[in-house]
């Protein structure tokens, strides 16, 4: 007999992690008003919670807004539910709009041509493993965007496909209002 993902990789309480990680899950109680499913999942690790949220929290040359359309057009690309619901969620909170996620999923954004060149260069970066077409990434400069934002495009793409495949792996539960399918 096999155990679905949701029934073998569990979700860990509190009092099941290091006490290290019960500080972090504090402090995202404290700042959240609870802790997200996939930052609990990470506490199962010693360090991985806390090197992830490093990693999220970094400074960077993209504005809050341009990383939430990084973050869903790699969680459309990769088939992450949770991820695609939770940026569902934080993409609302910076602005935009039902009908803009949900374009924004679909690698384009024709409300903001800038949004846009970035939502295909994405894309192309995604699909392609890294070899992003020469019109994609042409384009991406047109817009205005320089090498140092490459750069940060590309790590805000790995740290999305970090949790993108983690939940892909596991399915634990999505613990944010479930984002429209396309």
């Amino acid at each position: 007999m096999t155990s679905t993902a949701t029934e073998r990789f569990s979700i860990p309480a509190k009092a099941d992690v290091s006490e290290k990680n019960q500080q972090i899950f504090d402090s995202l109680h404290k700042n959240l008003g609870f802790v997200p499913n996939l930052y609990a999942y990470f506490a199962k690790n010693e360090t991985a919670l806390a090197d992830y949220l490093a990693l999220q929290n970094r400074k960077s040359t993209l504005r809050a807004k341009e990383r939430e359309v990084i973050n869903l057009v790699t969680s459309q690309i990769n088939g992450c539910r949770y991820c695609q619901s939770a940026h569902t969620a934080i993409g609302k909170m910076n602005g935009f709009t039902d009908g803009q996620i949900l374009e924004l999923r679909t690698g384009k954004a024709s409300f903001d041509p800038k949004l846009d060149a970035l939502a295909r260069f994405t894309a192309s970066v995604v699909t392609n493993r890294g070899r992003a077409s020469e019109e994609s990434k042409e384009a991406f400069f047109a817009a205005g965007y320089g090498e140092q934002h490459m750069i940060d495009v590309v790590i805000v793409i790995g740290d999305k496909i970090i949790s993108n495949y983690l939940h892909n792996l596991t399915g634990f539960e999505i613990d944010f209002p479930l984002a429209e399918a396309l």
